[in-house]
Order: C-alpha cells, then structure tokens, then sequence
C-alpha cells in the first residue's frame, strides 16, 4: 500500500474516534432537545467537569479507571436531573430563547466552579489503554481510539433499544412529539424529561472521561459542545441518526484539514462546515424538510 494512501486511512480512523466523541455528545443535545425543546449549551460543561472529577477520582482517591468512570457517571446523570428538575423546569412554557439564555448561564457558573475548585492547570490521568497501539499491517491504531469507537457503538446500540424496544423509551418518543398529548395519555411527562437529561449527562461523562486522555483535562473541554452542534447541523437537527453522521464527518474533516490545509484551518474546520451548510443545505445530511405555508 502506497505511503500516501496509508496516511489518507490512518487520518480517517483517527477523526471516526473524535468524531465517535462529538457523536456522542450531539446525541445527548438531541435527547435534550426533542424532550423539552432547550438547547442545552451547559452540556460541554458537564463534560468538562466530569472530567476533572474523573481525574481527582483517578488520581487522588486512588480509585480505579472502571469505577471512578462509573462514579462519574452517576453524577453527571445526577446534576443533570437536578438541573432539569430546579431550574430548568421554572421556565416552562417561556421562549426557546430564555432556555437558551439559562442554559448558557448555568454553563458560565460550572465553568467557574470548577476553575475555582481545580485550578485553570491542565493534567491527565491513566487509563488501562495509555501508551498502547494495536498494528493493522501499515496502521498504527492506538487502543484508545478502538476503545472510543467501541464505547460509542455499544451507547448508540443501546440508546436505539432503549427507545425502540422499551415501553419507557416509546413514551419518551411520544412526549417528545406532542408533550400535552402524552401527558392527557398518562404519560409521566415530567419525569421522563428529568430522566432524559439524565441520560445526556452520562453520556456526556463518557465523552469527558474519553476525550481527556487525548486534549487533557482541561477547562477548554467545554469547546467540544460547538464541535456537536456543526455535526448537529450537518447531519440533520432533530436527527439522531444525523448525530451520529454528523460528528463521524466532522472528526474526520478535522483530522484532514490538519494535513491537507494551512496551518489554522483544523481548529475551524467544523465552524466552516457549520456556516456552508447553513447557507447551502440548512435542512442537513438527514434532516426533514420543514415548511410554513402563508
């Protein structure tokens, strides 16, 4: 296999691992935003602060990597639920704007928080895959990108049963339709929107734990929620499907703009998707047309 050739595929199984992470955190907007319609832009601040919990379980509890990552977990989910349940839920019925605008202000005081509890210092921490690669012939593969791949093939799996195949994951389809509808139906609307935002917020700690080893546990991690909504965009938003193809695609620009390109273009990449497909595809890869007939 020719030398150039072999470079093309390495750089594309390297973006489907950081894409496989923008996936997973478009997913959880998507959730977030069919339930209850907010955008939720605190969501790569909970990825962010769960990776700094991760690294002072890891490092300073002395806690091993499996059961720090499943501490972290639950309290992602944890303040996610309580974030929906008090405060959240105040302004029901209010604008998608003020939403927004709470969602962006929660995201601010958890950046804050956790830079007055850590410390603005970056820092990593062990995984049972640091250092490791796995060879496939001329590719080099380090096994915390199959890892990535993996962990994000089993959640989407998961995810599609969950709401596919169980009675509470059709009910969250259907409140995620026409709330009041379900709600006159006996659907616990409420507590399924809680639940949902508590699904996001794991699998926002999965992509922190995931994407720490790689850019550092950092306060910048929050950076990644703009990288979700260009593969939201891209992909179709509203689309879970789209999610997953969006954040692929982006991960995989990204890593070839950073070799193919000037220097700069990288760090861009998505944004520039972002706009050209806003102005010459707004609907996305696999969204669905919406109209208004005046």
């Amino acid at each position: 296999m020719e030398s150039h050739v072999v470079q093309l595929v390495q750089l594309c199984l390297n973006g489907i691992a950081i894409g496989a992470i923008y996936a997973l955190v478009a997913l959880g907007l998507v959730l977030i935003y069919k339930a209850t319609e907010i955008i939720n832009f605190a969501h790569g601040d909970i990825l962010m602060a769960s990776a700094f919990v991760g690294w002072g379980l890891i490092t300073i509890a002395g806690l091993p990597f499996w059961l720090a990552a499943l501490v972290t977990m639950l309290l992602a989910a944890a303040l996610s639920y309580v974030l929906e349940a008090r405060v959240l839920r105040v302004i029901v019925g209010q604008p998608q704007f003020a939403g927004a605008m709470l969602t962006l202000a929660l995201a601010f005081m958890l950046r804050g928080a956790v830079s007055m509890a850590f410390g603005p210092t970056s820092r990593t921490f062990p995984t049972p895959w640091t250092g490791q690669t796995t060879h496939l012939g001329p590719l080099v593969i380090a096994d915390l990108n199959l890892v990535i791949l993996v962990a994000a093939l089993v959640i989407t799996a998961l995810l599609f049963f969950f709401l596919r195949r169980t009675s509470v994951g059709i009910s969250v389809q259907a409140a995620s339709q026409n709330q009041l509808a379900a709600y006159l139906c006996g659907i616990p609307v409420k507590r399924l929107n809680s639940m949902v935002w508590a699904m996001a917020g794991a699998m926002a700690a999965v992509g922190g734990l995931l994407l720490a080893p790689i850019a550092l546990v950092d306060i910048g991690l929050w950076y990644v929620v703009l990288k979700a909504l260009a593969a939201l965009v891209l992909g179709g938003f509203g689309s879970i499907p789209g999610a997953i193809v969006g954040g692929l695609l982006i991960g995989i620009v990204e890593q070839l703009a950073g070799v193919y390109l000037p220097d700069g273009f990288k760090d861009v990449m998505a944004y520039l998707v972002l706009i050209g497909v806003l102005v010459l595809w707004p609907r996305g890869i696999l969204g669905e047309a919406h109209g208004r007939r005046v």
